[in-house]
């Protein structure tokens, strides 16, 4: 009689640690899986694409707010320039005409950029859009874990294993859902802070383009472009990162005798792309010369 009992109770335990491991199993990656396939589509839209009203915000404060103080700050650049032209030419005493027909068309030029200067802004951002999907479609391969096969295989291991194995493989299972929902959440701050900083970025475009016009103001503005590249190439080096994280990946669909092994290499690839997600900003900076 008391086998039956002691039968029956651990056939209820085993059925509850079973039907815990699956539900846990499935949850931990039906989110990660969701969020690295959501990491193409984010890195690949432009400013106007990402959140038109955010953009049109952007847009309206770099118009009305900062390119009036950039006109004063290239006025200024200008006047400094012409002086600068006329002084070095031994004090104005060796002067033609062909120098002020160079000045003014390197005014008209430097004009004709500030008045260009959100045009030539998202041009930037619309070649590494270009580049982030010319590299969705070369890299390709699928980021998400086969969720179905690995619930059967690890169904087929349950089988054989004591209760107090199940119970350790359910906790290890809590642990690592709890770990890769956070994950998944600095993916999503990752994607949403870069694109935040490019809207941050490009709303003071106006006062570093207007200080191209001059050789040593301009360093301003040539930092800011490597920064504007760099921040537009981002996308491509997530892209990158996302593709060596699905060749990773695909190899976890025969999880093996050791479920735990198995398991633990799958967090460390999800933790490995987040850690790589977080560097991408500063080698993009390092690649382009940005500071």
């Amino acid at each position: 009689m008391f086998d039956s009992i002691f039968l029956a109770i651990e056939t209820w335990m085993r059925g509850m640690l079973t039907s815990m491991v699956d539900t846990n199993l499935a949850a931990m990656f039906t989110e990660v899986n969701a969020k690295t396939a959501n990491i193409a589509s984010q890195v690949g839209r432009t400013p106007q694409g990402w959140n038109g009203s955010i953009f049109s915000m952007i847009r309206n404060l770099s118009n009305s707010v900062v390119m009036p103080i950039a006109g004063l700050i290239i006025t200024y650049v200008l006047c400094y320039e012409l002086i600068s032209m006329l002084t070095e030419r031994n004090n104005m005493h060796d002067i033609d005409t062909w120098m002020f027909f160079k000045y003014f068309v390197k005014m008209w030029i430097a004009v004709y950029i500030l008045s260009h200067t959100f045009t030539i802004t998202m041009a930037v951002f619309d070649v590494g859009q270009h580049v982030v999907n010319s590299a969705s479609g070369v890299i390709g391969g699928s980021t998400a874990v086969d969720i179905t096969a690995l619930t059967a295989t690890i169904d087929a291991a349950m089988v054989t294993m004591e209760i107090g194995e199940l119970v350790l493989l359910a906790i290890e299972l809590f642990i690592a859902r709890l770990c890769l929902q956070l994950i998944s959440i600095l993916i999503t701050v990752i994607l949403y802070s870069r694109m935040i900083e490019i809207y941050l970025y490009v709303s003071v475009s106006p006062i570093p383009f207007a200080t191209l016009a001059n050789r040593e103001w301009g360093q301003i503005g040539n930092n800011y472009l490597r920064g504007l590249f760099a921040l537009a190439f981002q996308g491509f080096f997530m892209m990158v990162c996302v593709g060596i994280y699905a060749a990773l990946v695909s190899s976890v669909g025969v999880v093996g005798s050791n479920l735990h092994t198995a398991l633990l290499e799958v967090m460390a690839y999800t933790v490995l792309l987040c850690f790589a997600l977080m560097r991408t900003g500063s080698l993009s900076r390092q690649i382009f010369g940005a500071h």
